[in-house]
């Protein structure tokens, strides 16, 4: 059987160790910083729940121009250091983000950037812009639809369930080759292209000494999340939000699929019309990993949208 063939990246990118809040964050950066300017600053890419930073490089590469661009990977995901903790919060990822923006090495301290959230990293960076309003010049969020919302009558489930599944160990599945990993990936998403999983599966796990192959995301992730999602204190950071939003989904996303009737669709766009200034683009083909999906369409309306 001869070997999948594996996309060539047009553009290379540098990876960057810093210290934050404690943990060793792994990050990508195509270009540097001296190709920032006020009409173009750079750009922080932040992906998604089980992803890695890896996973911009398709839509990166379609980028018309050259800029200075950086995505990281959140704790616990790719090269960055898990928490060593029992879970993983929405404050720690605020604070992660909050810390990476100033930190003195990326060139990002000081200067408002055009900020880029998918799914998980979607949610954080809404929260995020409508916090630090101040920092952010434009706004994208990848289908970060945020979460059903929860009645306090919950919490004592969900304690409860977080208490039972601390006495149990996580596992994530492994494979045997980097041909199963790439699979894997196309398993998930049957419209990542043979050559970009064969790409993205060295980028997405890691070797054991067994000679078998780990996803890099910590298992603490797959643990149930104690604390109520509150929607009235999330829309009151959404509501105070200066930059203009891009709002990008793909026309195969079905919420309904993780949801049910949990969290309708007419429910979030009531959320999102909280929002002063949203733009809005649907791409076709794709699901839930447009990036992966239409990366060429996604680049050209995020250049549009950035001016």
């Amino acid at each position: 059987m001869n070997p999948a063939p594996v996309y060539q990246a047009r553009r290379t990118a540098r990876s960057v160790f810093v210290t934050v809040r404690g943990l060793r964050y792994h990050l990508l950066a195509w270009g540097d910083a001296s190709l920032a300017t006020p009409e173009r600053p750079p750009l922080v890419l932040l992906h998604g729940w089980m992803d890695v930073a890896a996973s911009f490089q398709f839509m990166v590469d379609a980028l018309s121009a050259d800029r200075y661009v950086v995505a990281a990977d959140w704790r616990g995901f790719g090269l960055t250091d898990a928490s060593g903790q029992d879970g993983y919060w929405f404050t720690d990822y605020l604070g992660d983000l909050d810390a990476l923006l100033d930190h003195p090495e990326l060139g990002l301290a000081g200067r408002a950037v055009d900020l880029l959230g998918h799914s998980m990293g979607g949610n954080v960076v809404m929260l995020y812009a409508g916090v630090r309003p101040g920092r952010i010049r434009r706004l994208v969020n990848l289908e970060g639809f945020g979460m059903p919302a929860t009645v306090p009558d919950e919490a004592p489930g969900r304690y409860a369930r977080w208490l039972d599944e601390l006495k149990t160990p996580m596992q994530l599945r492994r494979y045997d080759s980097l041909a199963e990993v790439a699979a894997r990936l196309r398993k998930t998403n049957p419209l990542l292209g043979e050559d970009k999983a064969a790409w993205l599966a060295p980028h997405w796990a890691r070797q054991d000494g067994d000679g078998r192959w780990r996803i890099l995301g910590d298992t603490a992730h797959k643990r149930s999340n104690p604390q109520l999602y509150r929607v009235d204190e999330v829309l009151a950071c959404w509501k105070r939000i200066e930059a203009p939003l891009l709002w990008v989904e793909g026309d195969r996303t079905d919420v309904a699929k993780w949801w049910g009737h949990r969290y309708p669709r007419s429910e979030f766009e009531q959320r999102l019309a909280v929002v002063a200034k949203v733009q809005r683009q649907l791409l076709a083909p794709a699901g839930h990993m447009l990036h992966h999906d239409q990366p060429e369409a996604l680049a050209q309306r995020l250049e549009t949208f950035l001016g």
